[in-house]
């Protein structure tokens, strides 16, 4: 299409057009063409040959072609036709962009001859092109602090088309927050910008989702899109939260180091840095909290670092704060209650105070003496705890308060038995598994004066040889206090008495501390046999408390008393003997007697008689008795002896050294004539003593018999009386045995009345008994010692002599005065297992090889009192029990004693209860007694001289 002009809308225009057209193409040679963009291929675009003035025909052979400055195969012509067409897409905005103009400029070049000519191609727009955004979605970041009205550019859409078809229209997507602002500088140009119509909240809407559409004038009307992404930028708005305010935590007393507690959840509705929360203790949290919990600052995690006691802090008020990184940083606090469980860990505490020690034995019940105080840390069941004493002791527990006890008495005390209780106080709490806690308590007990001084035995037998030197030591009394300190200190007093007519303490005084019983003075025996006193032992406590214990001295003899001559008649001195002797008697007549006495004991006392030979003398028709002191013919007297024959007797005791006297006997020796006479005169004088002698015997035999009697009747009521009773300790009676005993061939003599026991185990007694005490003064004058002396002479036997195997010690042979003692207080006591005492009989004394021997325990002293008896073997027999010898004998002395064992129930003989004599003659007693008692009547006036003989 061939255009001339750009039109004109009038002729003249018009006409004007034309001429410049025609003036150019003279000159210049140029066409214009006009083509749409986008225009498809082979579009025509005018008839370029026809325009140019050449022919279709020429176009061959001229080399007619096309020379573009752009791109040349946009355009192409046909050779054939000569039209212009085109040729491949043709895209304005590529050629010119946004100019306003855009056309392609070609060249057309043809030979022969050479032609050049300028076509301009002008390509006209169409609205291809949408407005287009620069990008997909503009980010706008607004802070949320903006403030409304506030406006926020945004970049337009551009659209490469030009005119009308890129006039742009912009909308905005509904939005509560923004709304869209254009300014138009003029009508191509705009300025875009959001404006803040409310108030952003960046924890509400973070981000704001818009649509921007552009919109171009073309026709169809073409549109672009942009995402408007409004980023809502944080301010530090916002302070941490905590998921609580309280956070409440249990832990036990024993949880390990290093155990979680707990995790703080905390948020900050800010973000970045505002929303980062750093986690701290409070300000006000203590020291203690601080090495017991610490805090993870980033994580909030509490962690246990300390150990937990529930004694000392039972619970933990933890002050946790959490800041965010904002500027200003905010700030919010929470609290941590951790309540720290009770585990029974601890043991109970026991604390003992206020000890009244030592506490007194007198001490009355419920009397306290010692506080204990109970305390357990623990709490609960683990905090119960109850309290026991062990092992048993006389003391218990009174609870006074809560844990608290009294240690009172509980029953009687007695320091004597124990003195020191040591027990265990033992605390004990009710956890699982329990604790306990124990304490060692040692309780003294004081004394108190409740036990008097108390001797070993009631009774001390001493025997004291007499001749003692003054102030020695004869014994020491012992008393055992079971008291202590002051109480036990025991002190020793002689309780004063009178002995005869002097005191007491001018015999004997007794050390107050050591308990040494002194002798102040020589003893003697002969004056004082038997000192019996009381010593009293006091101790030194307040009230003193004492005892008393006695002592019976036996003052031993000593062989200090040579044999005394007694006067051969009464009235007579102690001269010498003078007696008439008839020539005719015969051999073994008595023609006279020497008597003496010797005031010693035992066999200090027992004299024997013996003849000295005068020096170169005959030997002599005479004899004397070894104990009897007998003068007797050995043969029959002749013319050949001397009318007057002088003897010499010798008086010895057995003491040692042995002590003597001499007695001289002088003998007129007369024929028949005369001898009747003076033997009538001497006949008469014996018969007169011999019978005043048995008269005395016969009453004491009969007396004596009389009290046995009495005695035997007596102990059998008494034993009936407990037997018909419930048995309880056997029959005990009462009984005053009296002894006396003498003989014509010695001297010994018992004659001291003593009160004695007689007991037996069961049932009426089976034995009668006869118990001997020590003799007082041996002096003949029986008002003295309420003696009751009975002689018994007997002067047609000789005594044998003792048995040579017999061995007494000094100290034995010097108590032979004392009777058989009977466990050192004269008793005999006869039971189910037989009697105490073994007793010597008939046999000990005789030197028959069959006989049996008496002897004293071994190691007899001064103290020995009791004799064991042993059978020879000739004769085995021994008593059994509860049985008596049939006889014994008093040592020291040829006496004997029968005694007989009757039934209960049988008729005793009386006068055969106790009688004496030799040993030869036990079994003739009685006969001789009842032939002998007419003479003895006659002979009664010479009895008295005859008492010095026993």
């Amino acid at each position: 299409m061939l255009f001339a002009g750009r039109g004109g809308k009038g002729a003249r225009r018009l006409l004007l057009s034309l001429l410049l057209l025609a003036a150019w193409e003279a000159g210049n040679g140029q066409i214009h063409y006009s083509v749409p963009e986008e225009a498809k291929h082979g579009t025509f675009v005018g008839r370029i040959a026809q325009d140019l003035g050449l022919e279709v025909a020429e176009l061959v052979p001229r080399l007619f072609r096309v020379v573009s400055k752009v791109r040349g195969d946009l355009l192409e012509v046909n050779l054939q036709n000569g039209i212009l067409f085109v040729n491949s897409r043709i895209d304005r905005e590529e050629l010119c962009g946004r100019s306003s103009e855009c056309s392609i400029h070609l060249e057309v070049i043809v030979d022969r001859p050479l032609q050049v000519f300028h076509v301009e191609v002008e390509v006209r727009d169409i609205n291809d092109n949408p407005p287009v955004f620069r990008a997909r979605e503009q980010r706008l970041f607004i802070p949320e602090s903006r403030l409304l009205d506030s406006r926020f550019p945004i970049e337009g859409a551009a659209d490469a088309d030009i005119g009308t078809n890129a006039l742009i229209t912009y909308t905005l997507s509904p939005s509560d927050y923004f709304s869209l602002d254009v300014q138009a500088s003029d009508e191509m140009s705009k300025s875009l910008s959001l404006e803040l119509r409310k108030s952003l909240d960046r924890e509400e809407t973070p981000e704001l989702h818009l649509l921007l559409t552009a919109t171009d004038g073309g026709k169809p009307v073409l549109e672009g899109t942009v995402q408007l992404l409004i980023t809502v930028l944080d301010v530090n708005d916002n302070a941490p939260l905590f998921a609580q305010a309280v956070y409440r935590i249990h832990l036990l007393e024993t949880t390990a180091n290093g155990t979680l507690v707990i995790t703080l959840n905390a948020s900050d509705a800010d973000e970045g840095v505002n929303g980062e929360i750093v986690f701290s203790f409070g300000s006000d949290v203590t020291l203690n909290i601080k090495k017991t919990f610490k805090i993870d600052s980033s994580l909030g995690e509490i962690r246990l670092i300390g150990g937990l006691d529930y004694e000392e802090t039972k619970s933990y008020e933890i002050q946790v704060k959490a800041v965010d990184k904002g500027s200003p940083p905010m700030s919010n606090h929470c609290k941590v209650l951790v309540k720290v469980l009770d585990v029974n860990d601890n043991a109970p505490e026991l604390v003992v105070t206020s000890l009244s020690l030592p506490v007194r034995e007198d001490s009355p019940l419920s009397t306290v003496i010692a506080f204990i105080s109970l305390s357990d840390r623990d709490s609960g069941v683990n905090g119960q705890v109850t309290c026991t004493l062990t092992p048993h002791v006389p003391f218990k527990l009174v609870s006074t308060f809560k844990n608290y006890y009294s240690l009172v008495v509980d029953s009687s005390l007695d320091r004597e038995k124990v003195s020191v209780y040591k027990f265990v106080v033992t605390a004990r709490d009710g956890g699982s598994p329990s604790l306990s806690t124990t304490a060692s308590v040692s309780v003294d007990v004081s004394d108190v004066n409740d036990n008097a001084p108390t001797f070993a035995q009631p009774e001390y037998t001493v025997f004291v040889k007499e001749n003692n030197p003054p102030g020695c030591h004869i014994f020491t009394v012992s008393a055992w206090d079971a008291d202590a300190q002051e109480n036990a200190l025991v002190s020793y007093s002689l309780v004063e008495r009178r002995v005869g007519e002097r005191a007491l303490s001018s015999y004997v005084s007794v050390h107050a501390e050591s308990g040494k019983v002194y002798a102040l003075q020589p003893l003697d025996h002969e004056e004082l046999e038997l000192l019996q006193f009381q010593v009293s032992a006091r101790d030194a406590g307040v009230p003193p408390l004492g005892s008393n214990v006695t002592l019976q001295v036996f003052v031993l003899d000593e062989n200090d008393n040579a044999p005394a001559l007694l006067p051969p008649g009464p009235g007579g001195g102690a001269g010498a003997v003078s007696q008439l002797v008839a020539r005719s008697v015969g051999a073994g007549h008595v023609v006279a007697k020497v008597r003496a006495v010797d005031v010693d004991s035992g066999y200090n006392a027992w004299l024997s008689y013996e003849l000295q030979a005068a020096a170169g003398a005959a030997r002599s028709p005479f004899r004397v008795g070894l104990y009897t002191g007998e003068i007797s013919t050995t043969r029959a007297l002749d013319e050949a002896d001397a009318p007057r024959q002088r003897l010499l007797v010798l008086v010895k005791d057995h003491g040692e050294p042995a002590l003597t006297a001499t007695a001289t006997v002088l003998l007129s020796l007369e024929d028949s004539g005369q001898a009747p006479k003076a033997s009538s005169r001497a006949s008469t004088g014996a018969a007169g003593a011999e019978a005043a002698l048995v008269d005395v015997n016969v009453y004491l035999i009969v007396a004596i018999c009389a009290v046995s009697s009495l005695f035997v009747l007596t102990l059998l009521l008494y034993t009936a009386l407990r037997c018909s009773a419930p048995p309880s300790e056997g029959a005990c009676g009462p009984g005053k045995p009296r002894l006396v005993c003498s003989s014509a061939v010695g001297s010994w003599s018992y004659s001291q009345q003593r009160r004695q026991r007689v007991c037996s185990g069961e049932g009426p007694p089976k034995t009668d008994l006869m118990a001997f005490s020590p003799s007082l003064s041996p002096g003949l004058n029986p008002s003295e010692g309420n003696e009751h002396p009975e002689t018994k002479s007997d002067l047609s036997g000789n005594p044998r002599q003792p048995n040579p195997d017999w061995r007494y010690s000094a100290s034995l042979r010097a108590g032979m005065h004392s009777s058989v003692h009977l466990e050192e207080a004269g008793i005999l006591r006869a039971g189910p297992g037989g009697p105490d005492q073994q007793w010597p009989t008939v046999s000990s004394a005789t030197p028959e090889p069959e006989a049996g021997e008496v002897s004293p325990p071994v190691g007899a002293g001064v103290n020995s009192n009791s004799w064991t008896f042993k059978y020879g073997p000739g004769n085995p027999k021994q008593s059994g029990p509860g049985e008596l010898p049939d006889k014994f004998i008093i040592p020291g002395s040829p006496a004997i004693i029968s005694i007989r064992q009757e039934p209960t129930n049988s008729q005793i003989d009386k006068s055969d209860f106790i009688t004496f004599g030799k040993k030869e003659e036990t079994k003739k007693k009685k006969k001789k007694k009842k032939g002998s008692k007419t003479q003895e009547k006659k002979e009664k006036g010479n009895s008295t001289t005859d008492n010095s003989d026993q």
